[in-house]
């Protein structure tokens, strides 16, 4: 009794889950020319069509460059911040560690005004540079904390060894420690990658004319136009996340190390 009803909570966890996921995709596969479900029909034309879009492509390649390069800043600056908190006891460690937190506690509207109050129409920031610092900040404390834990996993007296077997501390960083903690790296990555491109409340407040992310593109499309092609989209993006997931599993080893 115990085991069905384990098993019947289960498939009805999945079903919540993945549910909404399975409507998109059948809404996306619809023949009709408004966005209903069930669909009327399948045909394979608003899939097609999304590629023929060209604000959907310029949209997308900003938000590629934001996530992957907004990441990638977060990782150089991150890396090195969670290395300090995690080995040495700094006088203000635990504010630092608040402060760094605080773009994941705090709502991403209030993050998007307080961003463009303060920082944009102050300063006079140009709406790409504003996004890109925008990004990387939220991406920040997903490095800190993913990589932090890494470094808290990984035993010190590894990296003292090297040490005391000639290395200097930063080639022991480089050839012990990195190494052992690269696949906290990659799920940094992967999160951080993920948090931006899907990042809307921050962007809405900081995109303008010619210069939006693909989230806001989409939303300004469904004022206008109710056709299967936003569900489309959405269908291919989240094909994407689980296609980097797979890949980073496949090709990198990751679930052997997390």
């Amino acid at each position: 009794m115990n085991r069905t009803l384990s098993t019947t909570i289960l498939t009805a966890l999945l079903i919540f889950l993945i549910g909404p996921f399975l409507i998109i995709v059948a809404a996306s596969l619809s023949a009709g020319d408004t966005l209903a479900f069930p669909p009327q029909g399948l045909s394979l034309r608003w899939i097609l069509k999304v590629f023929t879009v060209e604000s959907f492509r310029d949209s997308f390649i900003m938000s590629m460059i934001l996530a992957v390069g907004g990441t990638f800043v977060a990782l150089l600056l991150g890396v090195p911040a969670a290395y300090a908190l995690s080995r040495y006891k700094l006088p203000f460690g635990e504010v630092v560690n608040t402060i760094v937190t605080l773009p994941i506690i705090v709502p991403g509207i209030i993050v998007g005004l307080a961003l463009l109050r303060y920082l944009v129409v102050p300063f006079s920031f140009s709406i790409g540079l504003a996004l890109f610092l925008a990004h990387t900040a939220l991406v920040l404390p997903y490095t800190v904390r993913v990589v932090s834990s890494s470094f808290n996993n990984l035993r010190s007296d590894m990296e003292e060894a090297a040490v005391l077997l000639g290395a200097t501390r930063l080639g022991a960083f480089f050839k012990v420690v990195l190494p052992n903690i690269h696949s906290g790296i990659l799920a940094a990555f992967i999160l951080g990658f993920v948090t931006s491109f899907n990042q809307v409340p921050v962007s809405l407040f900081l995109s303008g004319p010619g210069v939006r992310t693909l989230p806001i593109d989409m939303l300004s499309y469904m004022e206008t136009t109710y056709d299967p092609s936003v569900a489309a989209l959405s269908a291919l993006l989240a094909l994407m996340s689980i296609g980097i997931v797979f890949l980073a599993e496949r090709f990198l080893g990751f679930s052997r190390y997390v």
